[in-house]
């Protein structure tokens, strides 16, 4: 799947980017016609340690599954909307089999 990644006021180090990917393709086992997806990673100049943003648009035929996440650190926020990703194409792809 295509993953475009985005860092918002910050530089992403590649080890970051890779691993974003490397979650993002696991949603090819839930539901293999994902188009692609977009990844915007934002950190939030507040005190509170719960400042980085993982927001992911995916892009599915007929519909855009968008999941927004606020954790520590990005491979949690990650690990928490591949996730709740997950939940939602297996119910997409149960609904589709569902009208067949």
């Amino acid at each position: 799947m295509k993953v475009n990644t985005q860092s918002v006021n910050f530089n992403a180090d590649q080890k970051l980017i890779d691993f974003v990917q490397q979650r993002m393709d696991k949603l090819d086992m839930y539901y293999d016609k994902v188009i692609k997806s977009d990844v915007f990673l934002k950190v939030e100049n507040t005190s509170n340690k719960e400042n980085k943003i993982f927001e992911a648009k995916v892009s599915v035929p007929g519909d855009t599954l968008i999941v927004k996440k606020q954790c520590k650190s990005f491979e949690e926020g990650v690990d928490m909307a591949v996730a709740s990703l997950q939940r939602q194409l297996k119910k997409r792809k149960e609904k589709l089999s569902a009208h067949l």
